[in-house]
């Protein structure tokens, strides 16, 4: 592998051994650099999720440890196809151990958002024979590196907060060990997307997000609403810029989105909603966050009409703050970011249909 024009042996001497990326003569930028961040994403990749993983698989900020899946978006197979699609456009292909989670809430039956994503890929498929997830369970993996990277790794969740919870659950150093979670869920005292209430993480296994509030871990939370709706929709105008890259991740991006924006212009919303990415990359871009507070969050699970409501405590209430939850980020530099990201040129390991 070398790079358009150059000299191979010269670009074979200068492969990073622990990264794997062309870094040119001298220290691996990447692996050397204090910012970069080890990195667990634990996912129901559909749709924004593998946006998300594209931004753990190429930004330089990160160095993405495993992909963890949970029951989400929408068949457990189809998460798991999906996270390969993602790997294999990004030409990284089998780098990334895929470790298999917890396949329902912790006590209630798993719902989909299938009536949203569809497949969560836009029907793309390819051949994955030769690729299986790792034998090792999410939950164990998760406990596994925060032990072996302990203060250091951040893990991004941006689906139900089963393997989480689970992972808390089993072992009591757990959250200790993790330096960071950022969590997309739930809404600032807004309104929900799959009930007037209710963000749809949150409400698919409220227990397990109880949990997790409640366990000690540092949190940073991604709010629904406002933060999603007014700082990380593409309009069509936005959607025509990342179109016009013309490469390999822009016409995937174009793929996944399609089914999802057609429900969101259904429900009201005009262009994609990308609050999977937006986490991933608050978390390796803090510049783009422009106001946030800590507040007391809290996730009810008994109520009939509110079940997965987050009641988010701004400070006035008497509570303890557990947790910090973003309220505005610059939406005009997120889009760059996703431009940037979507516009790096990759070779699919591959071929796609």
């Amino acid at each position: 592998m070398t790079e358009e024009g150059g000299d191979p042996a010269c670009w074979l001497s200068s492969v990073c051994p622990e990264c794997g990326r062309f870094v040119g003569d001298g220290a691996c930028p990447y692996c050397s650099a204090e910012s970069v961040t080890p990195l667990v994403i634990d996912t129901d990749t559909a749709q924004d999720d593998c946006v998300a993983l594209l931004t753990g698989l190429l930004d330089p900020a990160a160095r993405l440890r495993a992909v963890t899946m949970v029951a989400g978006n929408v068949g457990f197979e189809h998460q798991v196809r999906n996270a390969y699609l993602t790997a294999n456009v990004a030409g990284r292909l089998g780098e990334v151990p895929i470790h298999l989670g917890c396949r329902r809430p912790l006590v209630r039956p798993w719902e989909s958002a299938e009536n949203v994503h569809g497949d969560g890929a836009g029907g793309l498929r390819m051949d994955l024979s030769g690729h299986e997830p790792s034998g090792e369970h999410a939950v164990d993996a998760l406990i596994r590196l925060a032990a072996e990277h302990r203060g250091e790794l951040a893990i991004v969740a941006i689906g139900p907060l089963t393997n989480i919870a689970t992972a808390a659950i089993k072992d009591p150093e757990f959250a200790g060990n993790v330096r960071t979670l950022y969590v997309m869920g739930g809404s600032n005292n807004g309104r929900g997307n799959i009930t007037a209430a209710a963000e749809f993480n949150f409400y698919v296994d409220p227990e397990a997000a109880k949990t997790v509030f409640a366990a000690g871990f540092e949190i940073v939370v991604v709010p629904w609403a406002p933060l999603t709706l007014e700082c990380a929709v593409f309009d069509q105008t936005k959607l025509d810029e990342l179109a016009a890259l013309g490469t390999p991740l822009s016409g995937f991006f174009d793929r996944i989105c399609a089914t999802t924006l057609e429900f969101d212009r259904s429900v009201g919303i005009d262009g994609t909603t990308h609050p999977d990415s937006l986490t991933a990359a608050v978390l390796l871009h803090p510049e783009l966050v422009t106001r946030s507070a800590r507040y007391h969050v809290d996730v009810e699970t008994a109520g009939e009409l509110t079940r997965g409501y987050a009641a988010m405590s701004w400070g006035v209430h008497g509570l303890e703050p557990n947790a910090t939850v973003i309220e505005d980020v610059d939406g005009e530099a997120f889009f760059a970011h996703i431009k940037a990201l979507l516009g790096t040129p990759t070779t699919p390991n591959r071929e796609l249909s």
